[in-house]
């Protein structure tokens, strides 16, 4: 399914996250600009973009369809920011040097300042959090495949509820929230996930079912929460269970965490954290 579109999509950091979501945006009828770094453009240069799905259809996109860059393009309506949290500056800066003022840019960055690092190197965009709940992770040259399911959800934006039927239309339905700290607190529990998997050197779901992969984990989300709960932080729900309950079931024999967390097993095998693929390759993480 195309729908008609308000204008361009620029990724800004097309890696595993933007690569994955600017690729279904296009398949439904976007115009869309990758920005990025010589390794992922040669990759999609010579292999054009692959899109695989643990309950969805596979996308493919040939490479002289794909509108590769090194800088952002001047002529983008709405950014989807994708880089490291360490490059939200420099990547800010780049935008308001290239953009008019009001652009919408959706983080779909892990963390929870990104927004505000943003908005003071580049007041002048229209900065929007987001929060990518799903595994994405990097199979090969131009290959990226979502390993978990879940829903994108994003601050409710007046900028952004033009966009809704496209996002739609890529499966990739929007959940809009009032306040997105909550959210993104939520996530961050999870994504202490990522060092303790990329470490592991497992596909998520094999380290999971690893007691001792799984104590860690819990250790880390315990010091996190007890942190959160000082500062009166609320972190949201982001699995079946409440973050509270999910640190003891991390802990229990894997037998019975593999009949009380089944939910949340829900993994395909190919499912790895991005740190892993950032591991491997030397990248900084």
């Amino acid at each position: 399914m195309t729908v008609s579109t308000p204008g361009p999509v620029a990724v800004m950091g097309a890696g595993s996250v933007g690569c994955f979501i600017g690729g279904r945006l296009q398949a439904a009828g976007a115009r869309v600009h990758y920005v990025g770094r010589p390794r992922v453009l040669g990759a999609l240069k010579a292999a054009g973009l692959h899109l695989s799905d643990c309950d969805g259809g596979p996308v493919a996109i040939p490479a002289n369809r794909l509108h590769l860059h090194e800088q952002p393009p001047a002529d983008a309506a709405l950014v989807l920011l994708c880089v490291k949290s360490g490059a939200t500056a420099e990547a800010a800066a780049q935008l308001a040097a290239r953009l008019p003022s009001g652009t919408p840019v959706l983080s779909l960055q892990n963390g929870v300042a990104n927004t505000e690092t943003a908005a003071q190197a580049a007041p002048g965009l229209a900065w929007i959090p987001a929060m990518v709940p799903y595994n994405i992770a990097e199979i090969g040259p131009g290959r990226f495949h979502r390993g978990t399911v879940g829903r994108l959800a994003a601050l409710d934006h007046p900028a952004l509820r033009p966009w809704l039927p496209l996002f739609e239309a890529a499966d990739l339905p929007l959940q809009l929230h009032r306040d997105m700290a909550p959210v993104q607190w939520g996530k961050l529990l999870l994504n202490l996930n990522n060092p303790v998997n990329a470490l592991s050197g497992l596909p998520l779901r094999a380290q999971l079912l690893d007691r001792d992969y799984r104590y860690v984990l819990a250790a880390l989300q315990s010091e996190a929460l007890g942190v959160m709960r000082d500062a009166g932080i609320r972190p949201a729900r982001m699995t079946p269970l409440p973050p509270g309950l999910l640190v003891h079931v991390l802990r229990l024999p894997t037998w019975l965490f593999r009949i009380v967390a089944a939910r949340m097993l829900k993994i395909d095998g190919q499912a790895r954290s991005s740190m892993a693929d950032d591991l491997a390759l030397g990248r900084t993480t």
